[in-house]
């Protein structure tokens, strides 16, 4: 049995959202603990079928969202990112926005014990990947903040699709100290494995060298990435609650209730919760 044992119902991918909690609580510890920085490696993690569809129905051409990685170290023109947006498959599209939804958030977020977690509906820079001979990818920590959204970028999760993979290609995903002074951790980019870790700053991480892939062998993945929102636009709006208003026609009782409401509103602005939840104990 995978990690994650999802099943498909109808055109959709299904697993219980409090099992995927704890799915991801259970790991939690040894992702926290783990050096360089925050991180996991999971094997077997979907059902290997899920995998294999993926790979049948990965795109073989070029299509409207792809994006060419070449800017220098990046490794020339070997590496491409297809937005799940533009895929022709229905499976492969329906298994991301499975990665999207709740279910998910909720093992991400027991895994990594970062709450709120937002995913990205335009799939900035994620999607599938794919690098052929010749491609690398330095070192680096990640972009922080989507700036479409406003969001800060907190969690990578990467599965790889990778058959069959010799050791001699390379392609190891690399984990350097946060001085970046050693590599900490190698990773091959094996079939159904999955590696998390948190994107802070100093969360330096890639596979540096060159592929060595025979001709039409490519390092394919599947790369996710997840926000939260800055805790600065709370201090930005003074009142968050719904302010009812009243029509000119409405009778007197619902303007009193409307009113009353926006009483209780503004009182739990500068009361602490405590005074309500007592409140409502002696109602019940």
């Amino acid at each position: 049995m995978s990690i994650l044992d999802i099943s498909r119902k109808g055109d959709s991918f299904f697993y219980a959202p409090a099992k995927a909690r704890e799915v991801g609580a259970g790991l939690a510890a040894t992702y926290a603990n783990a050096q360089p920085f925050p991180h996991i490696q999971l094997e077997n993690f979907l059902p290997e079928q899920v995998l294999d569809t993926v790979l049948r129905e990965f795109p073989k051409e070029r299509n409207d969202g792809v994006t060419l990685f070449d800017k220098g170290y990046v490794g020339g023109k070997a590496k491409l990112q297809f937005n799940p947006t533009y895929l022709s498959s229905g499976y492969v599209k329906e298994l991301f926005y499975f990665f999207n939804s709740e279910v998910f958030l909720e093992f991400v977020e027991g895994l990594t014990g970062i709450q709120g977690l937002i995913p990205d509906p335009f799939f900035d820079g994620a999607g599938l990947h794919e690098t052929s001979s010749g491609g690398k990818l330095g070192i680096h920590a990640d972009f922080r903040i989507q700036r479409r959204l406003a969001l800060q970028r907190r969690v990578n999760v990467l599965i790889y699709l990778n058959k069959n993979w010799k050791k001699e290609w390379g392609g190891e995903l690399e984990l350097w100290d946060r001085k970046m002074t050693a590599k900490v951790k190698s990773i091959q980019p094996l079939f159904n494995r999955c590696v998390v870790f948190s994107t802070d700053a100093d969360s330096f991480h890639g596979h540096p060298d060159a592929l060595r892939t025979p001709a039409g062998v490519t390092r394919k993945s599947i790369a996710l990435y997840y926000y939260t929102a800055s805790k600065a636009v709370f201090k930005e709006v003074a009142d968050n609650n719904t302010d009812y208003r009243v029509r000119p026609e409405d009778d007197m009782s619902i303007v009193r209730e409307k009113f009353v409401q926006n009483i209780k509103n503004g009182v739990r602005q500068i009361a602490p919760p405590i005074l309500f939840k007592m409140v409502d104990s002696i109602k019940k």
